[in-house]
């Protein structure tokens, strides 16, 4: 059975003038090629799917953040769209919400360096620079989730000034669509055939 699972293209728009990496010297994983089980392409899928829901997400916070600056949403309209995402909040606050989202983003790139790419680097050792280059972009990423909470908190004392938190989050965006996009390209086919674990395909 061939892969049949399709990585979400990166379209290339870019909203920071920063960028923190240079996407040209990425390292590409080795194609193997080969059939894949039913069970293994499942695995794969859910990478992407993971990764739509992050991306999804995000695109509801950058709304959120337009909405409340131009004062097209009042605080109890945005409580209500919250609670309807797979992240809720008790009281609504923009930074709150951004706060949250960076934890799921946090641990999720966790999960990776501590489980999964582990296993794939000893499943398939020509991973090994594609996964060191992934594990290189997790740290700059909460680098810039640090950045994001900064503007948050600078945000706090000077609430009609935006600045600062448009461009974090300008560059979170980035940074989050670059990476996942890559990470999709390079690991969805030897996720579909190791797994994320042992013994799991």
């Amino acid at each position: 059975m061939t892969l049949g699972v399709v990585p979400t293209p990166d379209d290339g728009v870019r909203l920071s003038a920063e960028q923190p990496w240079d996407e040209a010297t990425r390292p590409q994983a080795p194609d193997p090629g080969g059939e894949f089980a039913v069970q293994g392409r499942a695995v794969a899928q859910h990478l992407v799917d993971v990764h739509d829901h992050l991306r999804a997400e995000l695109a509801q916070v950058q709304d959120i953040v337009a909405r409340v600056k131009e004062g097209s949403l009042s605080v109890g309209a945005a409580r209500s769209g919250l609670n309807e995402m797979t992240m809720r909040q008790n009281n609504w606050a923009m930074g709150a919400y951004c706060a949250s989202y960076c934890r799921v983003v946090t641990g999720h790139h966790s999960l990776e360096d501590e489980g999964i790419f582990p296993h794939l680097r000893t499943a398939e050792p020509g991973l090994g620079p594609v996964i060191d280059r992934l594990v290189a972009e997790h740290q700059v990423i909460h680098e810039v989730l640090d950045g994001m909470d900064a503007a948050l908190v600078a945000h706090l004392a000077a609430p009609s000034d935006f600045g600062g938190v448009d461009d974090a989050l300008a560059l979170l965006n980035d940074t989050l669509v670059s990476h996942l996009s890559y990470e999709e390209r390079e690991l969805v086919g030897p996720l579909a055939r190791h797994g994320m674990y042992g013994g799991q395909v």
